[in-house]
């Protein structure tokens, strides 16, 4: 799925315009990304989390070569995934929507 593709779906839902559609989501977009800049977390409840981690600065070794590099400290953007994202990844749980119940058991 991309930044179009999403855009499309909230133009089709919310009957907007594909263009003025796409700008909500950049702007979206946008804001994410200066609140990481910022170093706060951005939070969206049923997707997840966007953090940022310190990296610390470490040796490593170029994989043609097998030279020792030093590798510098640095800011990474890491998401974790909500519990109800990964359970409807992994199949553990069922929509609400479908209107299906759970088995009991015997």
């Amino acid at each position: 799925m991309t930044k179009l593709d999403i855009a499309d779906t909230v133009a089709q839902a919310e009957t907007i315009s594909k263009r003025q559609a796409v700008r909500i989501v950049e702007r979206i977009f946008a804001e994410c990304q200066h609140a990481l800049e910022q170093g706060d977390r951005v939070t969206l409840p049923p997707f997840g989390t966007f953090v940022i981690r310190e990296r610390k600065a470490r040796e490593g070794r170029n994989p043609k070569t097998g030279a020792a590099i030093d590798i510098p400290e640095r800011r990474a953007v890491v998401f974790v995934p909500a519990k109800g994202l990964k359970d409807g990844v992994s199949g553990k749980r069922r929509s609400k929507k479908d209107g299906r119940r759970k088995e009991a058991k015997p």
